[in-house]
């Protein structure tokens, strides 16, 4: 049995379940670029892991080895020579780059399954593949989106669940989501403020190895408010957060403007960027790594990566789809799983 292993404080190795990947919806990329990245295992040094949802779906786009396993420690021994695929419902008639409500279904009752492996320790981290949230919404799903769901099914509130985009040269976590920008100041506050660095910082240390955390915040309005002539959040909200910060022994720099945060020099001055509101993290993290973006959900008693784009109908099926976030993904999965194990075994998770 292949297992990814570490040495803990003694020497002793521990084992580290395969990971699990839920492909995601069954007529997207999600099928094929796992596929391809099982094809590039050797390259890049990926720890064992095994697919979760429909066989079919990897068959229409997928040439090479697949082999159904029953149980994922049945993965390890897989993983050499094919790619382990735990087999759930088949999703209907599938046609790649052609959603409908069946592969929605199947999408979910994937992400269920997948979750719940790594919950019970099955799985050593969670990766979860593209789905449609249109198609889902359609079928009951009642969350904004995966990681909400995923951290419901963790017992984990939303508020304590943080998204951070990952890349080779930067990290960012938006402190809103997915609300219309007109409501950004009104939710933002010293509370959430707060809760987001502290398990920002948390998650770097649990996640990443760091062990004093650099935290940026990026200030709402242009040029960070100008001293309160462009707005008052930064004077009223970030600035008393960012103080509080420090009390706490969390290293919080800022409010900067926006626009100067993201150039090389800058970005070596932090480990992560917090900003207010979506577009403000994600257009720099996709812009400089748009192939090897990874979000992580920091805040989670298991570990749980993502690609950092969606389901690509355009292209599924033609054999176009890069496999270099879910990659991205796989890899930080397994590194953030090694971390904690280590952790673990010092007493300090």
């Amino acid at each position: 049995m292949r297992w990814s292993n570490i040495a803990d404080a003694d020497g002793e190795r521990m084992m580290i379940p395969p990971l699990a990947i839920s492909m995601g919806d069954p007529a997207g990329i999600g099928p094929e670029i796992v596929a391809k990245a099982w094809k590039a295992r050797e390259l890049h040094s990926l720890a064992p892991f095994f697919a979760v949802g429909s066989m079919k779906a990897v068959e229409l786009v997928w040439g090479g080895p697949i082999q159904r396993i029953e149980d994922p420690a049945e993965a390890g021994d897989v993983f050499d020579h094919a790619l382990p695929v735990l087999a759930i419902a088949d999703g209907g008639e599938i046609v790649p780059g052609a959603p409908d409500l069946e592969g929605a279904r199947c999408s979910l009752q994937t992400l269920e399954t997948a979750s719940g492996l790594a919950r019970s320790g099955a799985a050593g981290a969670l990766v979860t593949g593209p789905v449609s949230k249109a198609q889902l919404y359609q079928v009951g799903f009642a969350h904004p989106g995966q990681t909400e769901f995923v951290a419901e099914r963790c017992g984990v509130s939303v508020e304590n669940a943080v998204m951070m985009l990952a890349g080779p040269t930067l990290r960012v976590v938006p402190m809103t989501v997915h609300v219309p920008l007109a409501d950004v100041p009104g939710l933002l506050s010293l509370e959430l403020v707060l809760n987001k660095a502290r398990v920002t910082a948390r998650g770097l240390l649990r996640n990443f190895g760091i062990e004093r955390p650099r935290l940026a915040f990026a200030g709402v309005n242009p040029h960070a408010g100008e001293s309160g002539a462009i707005g008052r959040e930064e004077i009223e909200i970030l600035k008393p957060a960012i103080e509080q910060l420090r009390e706490e022994g969390i290293d919080a720099i800022g409010p900067f403007a926006a626009d100067t945060m993201f150039h090389p020099r800058a970005r070596a001055g932090f480990d992560a960027a917090l900003c207010p509101y979506h577009d403000q993290a994600l257009v720099p993290i996709k812009t400089l790594h748009f192939d090897e973006g990874v979000n992580i959900t920091l805040g989670l008693p298991i570990v749980r990566t993502s690609p950092d784009h969606g389901t690509a109908f355009g292209i599924a099926g033609s054999d176009q789809a890069e496999p270099g976030a879910m990659i991205a993904a796989i890899r930080m999965a397994a590194s953030a799983a090694q971390r904690r194990a280590e952790l673990a075994a010092q007493g300090a998770a």
